[in-house]
């Protein structure tokens, strides 16, 4: 017996989409929904396809949201499987992107497909925003295509996101939230000179010394409700000029800040600066902001979903805003609702990246439901 989820997410797999190639799979997915009466809109910008579609008119709108690029998958000699020839073994759909996440794109299409054949008047709007740029540098992805649906007035009210949540069991955990992301660059300028000869020279090392040992201790927030305090990682520091002889010139440090509601990136750039100059630091200092924190809070998306996941789970999901950035954070600009509920996350990005089979059934059907709950 044939499973139009599973047939759909192995086609999908199928195609080689590292970010931001789309290889054809957002087409795939125009040709199941073109049919059932949306109106396909493509977006492409620089490299990256997007794609936006939407069904009907009055009422609110419910986008279902997700991308169709995955990470490269390595050497194939370590997979059991090469990655782009799905496989089931066990009940478990193997291959690149299987968690994350054209299983859920398959699984969204599928429940979008039976929605619209059991509800072809369905009162409110339906919507798809599919893009092939959220692996990599997602710069033309989600973004470009907000900013654009912003430019020209369009609504979005509630969206779910299909990115894989799950923790131990399908539907245990939803995202209602993410940290923002902002990275510091810094270089320290000292003066180069020669190691027996310190009084000629600044090491730039030692003078960020204590500058560093404040920032690693430095208590930035407490969180609230819905997150815990912001955190601060250095990630790269480097100097010198590889002569054990050389005080070297020169001192660069990068480090990450996720950070909450509690705080705003300005707060965190003036207290980081603020930090700089109390120590003397001749200095120079770029940041990249590569997402806000965002949060949905109770209301008709949460309620849909809770009752949905628990309708066929029997479970009670965990909310929580765990884990690194998502497009999430660009839908939210447009005031929408934004929930990511998907599959188990425990192979997302590793060797054998599988998911299981029944499970993408199960959330097709919850994907279904919560259609049901928000736009009939």
């Amino acid at each position: 017996m044939s499973c139009p989820v599973i047939e759909l997410a192995q086609q999908l797999i199928s195609r080689p989409s590292v970010s931001p190639d789309d290889q054809g799979c957002q087409q795939l997915i125009i040709e199941r929904l073109a049919p059932l009466g949306f109106t396909i809109e493509k977006m492409p910008f620089g490299q990256t396809e997007n794609l936006w579609a939407c069904r009907g008119g009055e009422g609110e709108t419910l986008a279902f949201a997700g991308h169709t690029d995955v990470v490269p998958p390595g050497a194939n000699a370590l997979w059991d499987n090469p990655p782009f020839e799905p496989s089931i073994r066990d009940g478990m759909l193997y291959g690149r992107g299987a968690a994350d996440m054209k299983g859920s794109l398959a699984a969204m299409v599928v429940a979008a497909e039976r929605f619209v054949h059991a509800y072809p008047q369905h009162r409110g709007r339906l919507a798809f925003l599919i893009t092939s740029d959220e692996e990599a540098d997602a710069h033309d992805g989600t973004v470009k295509v907000v900013e654009s649906l912003i430019s020209r007035g369009e609504r979005l009210d509630y969206c779910l996101v299909g990115e894989p949540s799950s923790q131990h069991q399908l539907g245990d955990m939803i995202k209602n939230g993410r940290r923002g992301s902002i990275t510091a660059n810094v270089t320290i300028y000292g003066t180069q000179g020669h190691v027996a000869y310190p009084h000629l020279a600044q090491n730039p090392i030692h003078m960020a010394s204590p500058f560093i040992h404040e920032l690693v201790n430095t208590v930035w927030d407490n969180g609230n409700e819905y997150f815990p305090a912001t955190t601060m990682q250095i990630a790269n520091i480097n100097s010198g000029t590889g002569s054990n002889n050389v005080i070297p010139g020169e001192l660069f440090i990068q480090f990450n800040f996720r950070f909450s509601t509690a705080i705003t990136d300005e707060e965190i750039r003036q207290r980081t600066e603020a930090l700089l100059q109390k120590y003397q630091l001749r200095y120079h200092i770029s940041w990249s902001l590569s997402g806000q924190p965002f949060i949905t809070g109770e209301g008709k998306l949460l309620d849909a979903v809770r009752y949905s996941v628990k309708h066929y789970t029997n479970i009670e999901p965990t909310l929580s805003t765990s884990g690194g950035t998502s497009d999430g954070r660009f839908i939210a600009q447009m005031g929408a609702q934004v929930v990511e509920l998907g599959p188990i996350n425990a192979t997302i990005h590793k060797v054998n990246e599988c998911v299981s089979a029944a499970d993408l059934q199960q959330l097709s059907r919850i994907y279904q439901r919560i259609m049901e709950q928000i736009i009939l």
